[in-house]
């Protein structure tokens, strides 16, 4: 089974949408000249959360739009897959969609909009934003897999990794890489709440994690790509505009798996029985 390179790439979004897209196309492009075969850009890559009264509406932009098709553009110049965050209008709402886009050396590969809306420690992300629905008759509604090299990887959001119900779905389905593009908001043991829940989430799940959050000083930085027995294999710390990038591997996930075969030990019947008792 062949390596694979993954790069996390970090800096911070401003209002200028047109900086950001330069930004994210010249990680994307350095990504792909370290030998890159998928990149994670942060969460909000396209336009920063801003403020509580800043309109997101107003920043959003459609799947076609300049942002998700700049992505595009990139990673199929660089020849790598390519997953970066943006704002997506909501028809008929006054809110966006908090989404992530995935896209190859073919072209767009798919979407994920945010399930779980940071409503916490002073922030209502709903207020602004949208949570994606699951609903099985909406076909766009479904968790976003896709294959990179012998890997598959799983999408996933920032907020999102203090449920752990979400990445094991994503494993269920395949993952053997959970994808995190994030805005990780800094405060008080934030950084240590990041660092610990990307390292619980690739444990438990016996599976890579590459997660690239925004640069200080708002948010917590500390992008950070994890193998399945939780060792940081690349990390950056607080700087704003740069990528690091790590070497995986399918057979490492299948290696781990066997010594310590956490999914093949779980007890279906623990949640039968606490639907029982209640």
């Amino acid at each position: 089974m062949g390596v694979l390179r993954v790069a996390v790439a970090q800096f911070a979004a401003t209002g200028d949408k047109d900086r950001n897209r330069g930004r994210a196309v010249e990680l994307i492009r350095r990504a792909g000249d370290g030998g890159a075969d998928l990149v994670v850009l942060p969460e909000a890559a396209m336009h920063p959360f801003g403020g509580p009264a800043d309109r997101l509406v107003d920043a959003a932009e459609p799947l076609d739009g300049p942002f998700a098709t700049a992505v595009a553009e990139a990673a199929a110049k660089a020849g790598l897959v390519a997953v970066a965050g943006m704002f997506e209008p909501v028809p008929g709402e006054d809110r966006v969609w908090n989404t992530v886009v995935a896209a190859g050396p073919t072209g767009p590969l798919g979407r994920y909009r945010k399930l779980h809306l940071f409503d916490g420690l002073g922030w209502r992300e709903s207020d602004r934003i949208r949570a994606a629905d699951l609903d099985p008759a909406d076909p766009g509604a479904a968790l976003l897999t896709l294959p990179v090299g012998e890997l598959t990887v799983g999408v996933l959001t920032c907020y999102d990794l203090r449920f752990p119900e979400l990445s094991r779905a994503l494993v269920d389905s395949g993952a053997t890489l959970l994808a995190m593009p994030s805005a990780w908001v800094a405060g008080p043991l934030k950084e240590a709440h990041w660092l610990t829940l990307v390292t619980a989430r690739a444990i438990e799940n016996t599976c890579y994690v590459a997660a690239a959050d925004q640069a200080p000083r708002e948010y917590a930085g500390q992008s950070v790509v994890v193998d399945p027995m939780g060792v940081p294999l690349a990390r950056l710390g607080e700087v704003d505009g740069d990528v690091a990038i790590a070497e995986v591997s399918a057979e490492r996930v299948k290696a781990v798996r066997e010594v310590l075969p956490v999914l093949a030990h779980r007890r279906y019947d623990v949640v039968a029985r606490r639907a029982e008792v209640g």
